[in-house]
């Protein structure tokens, strides 16, 4: 049994040998045989690298953040009544479009149109009694101090009758200026108060959109700039146009908050409804634009490499301007139809022969 188990041994043995000592000269063969058929098809040419290009074109670059907002009403109030009183007369619809001045509610104003008659017919008296009291001064038959005592009296009334007349105006609210009313909260024979709201009041044409953007961003904004929003009911982009900011950062969000405003017409945005915005930091006309994996930063800069003659890649310096999320602005290096490597950049080198297909 050990005999037999030496001699399996002394087998595998020599055929591990003979292994080693023949594997490596066929190895060897077929690589020559490789390396002679390279050098027949192409003896000394470096492969050709297969690469995807852009055609450089000048474009209007949009430096822009894509944030999102609430819409707000133009102008905002709950109605309400400056003096207590009993409602007589409701004269709006709910969700009615008025003009500004518009009577919208009617108290009972009984007892001031009374006061008002009365403080009339006072006035008249006093105004007759001051005319011929001015007339026997004139004369010198009464003193100036009873002539004075007369004036007061009448100076007096035509001051109450002017009070009384303001209250009287305050018995019938009208629309603070032109917009939608909202639900009403109150009915006719009800006795209302100051703190009894009658009804929400909004103007919403123009509508305001309120966003706040990074505090690295404040020294770009203006009033002016654009906006671009859209909406899960209404997904057609709308413009606006920023037209005030707050004059200081919020120290709690690091944001500034702006407002912006776009027409309403059609009334198909509300307030509290929930924007996407594209926000516009930035335009420059005829800028050129590369995909910003065309771009290898280096120590001293940046560089990209294009399509030279012979179809060769070429390295180019380039000095960059605006990052936008896909592409980089290029100040200076290239020019307007160059052919820039989108794909391979790592692999290409000056010289390196191309395939390229063009992607724009």
């Amino acid at each position: 049994m050990k005999k037999q188990t030496k001699v399996i041994l002394i087998i595998a043995v020599l055929v591990i040998a003979a292994a080693a000592y023949f594997y490596p000269r066929l190895d060897t063969r077929k690589s020559n045989d490789t390396g002679v058929a390279s050098v027949g098809a192409s003896p000394g040419a470096p492969a050709t690298l297969p690469v995807k290009v852009v055609k450089l074109q000048r474009e209007t670059l949009r430096n822009q953040l894509s944030i999102t907002g609430t819409i707000i009403p133009n102008e905002s109030v709950d109605l309400r009544s400056e003096i207590s009183g009993l409602v007589t007369k409701i004269a709006f619809k709910e969700g009615e479009y008025v003009s500004k001045g518009t009577p919208l509610v009617y108290l009972n104003d009984d007892e001031l149109q009374a006061q008002f008659q009365r403080l009339e017919y006072t006035q008249k008296l006093f105004e007759s009694q001051e005319n011929r009291q001015k007339q026997l001064l004139a004369r010198e038959a009464i003193s100036q101090e009873e002539y004075d005592i007369v004036l007061n009296q009448y100076n007096t009334t035509l001051s109450d009758l002017k009070l009384v007349e303001a209250q009287l105006s305050k018995t019938v609210i009208r629309a603070p200026f032109n917009g939608i009313l909202g639900l009403r909260q109150i009915s006719e024979g009800s006795v209302i108060g100051t703190a009894d709201v009658i009804a929400n009041f909004v103007n919403i044409d123009p509508i305001k959109i309120e966003f706040s953007i990074p505090e690295r961003y404040a020294n770009q904004v203006s009033v002016g700039s654009p906006i671009f929003f859209t909406n899960e009911s209404s997904p057609e982009e709308v413009q606006g146009k920023v037209y005030a900011f707050e004059p200081q950062i919020d120290a709690a969000t690091r944001t500034l908050k702006l407002r912006a405003e776009s027409p309403n017409k059609e009334r198909k945005y509300l307030p509290g409804m929930f924007v996407r915005i594209r926000f516009v930091l930035d335009e420059v006309e005829d800028a050129l634009m590369v995909p910003s994996e065309s771009v290898i930063p280096e120590l001293q800069g940046y560089k990209v490499f294009v399509v030279g003659a012979d179809n060769k890649a070429e390295e180019r310096s380039v000095e960059i301007g605006t990052r936008t999320e896909s592409h980089v602005q290029i100040i200076s290096g290239l020019k307007e139809g160059d052919l820039v490597l989108t794909t391979g950049v790592l692999q290409a080198s000056t010289g390196t022969p191309v395939e390229f297909t063009q992607i724009n």
